[in-house]
């Protein structure tokens, strides 16, 4: 069997596998989410979210929704080397993001239980 014999029933096995897979997992809602930003964030997301007096306040003077918090936390960069990781009971993250209005980072206190926006700033 030649070389061009073998890629194309490399070729058929392979079509066939994604499509397999595509059938099998179509519908359903997974996710690959291994990198420790992406597992955060998604942590984070899964949780009751809390807004601290001053968040509201920020929010409100700036006439800016809650769901520019929902916007940042699909899609926000987590700064481990400013986060504190290790305090107990709940862990401390900064969370920026790039959106249309200008760079945001949030302050969240992430509880087992639920996560509460500490603070919020314009960075630029």
């Amino acid at each position: 069997m030649n070389f061009i014999q073998r890629l194309g029933f490399f070729s058929v096995g392979l079509i066939m596998g994604i499509g397999i897979l595509m059938f099998f997992l179509g519908g359903k809602k997974a996710s690959c989410d291994y990198s420790p930003n992406a597992r955060t964030l998604k942590n984070i997301r899964n949780k009751e979210r809390v807004f601290s007096e001053t968040v509201l306040t920020y929010f409100a003077n700036h006439k800016l929704d809650t769901a520019v918090v929902s916007t940042i936390l699909k899609s926000g960069n987590v700064d481990f080397g400013k986060s504190d990781t290790k305090k107990e009971p709940c862990k401390v993250y900064f969370i920026s993001e790039e959106l249309e209005m200008g760079e945001f980072e949030l302050e969240i206190e992430n509880c087992l239980e639920k996560a509460v926006i500490k603070s919020v700033q314009r960075v630029k």
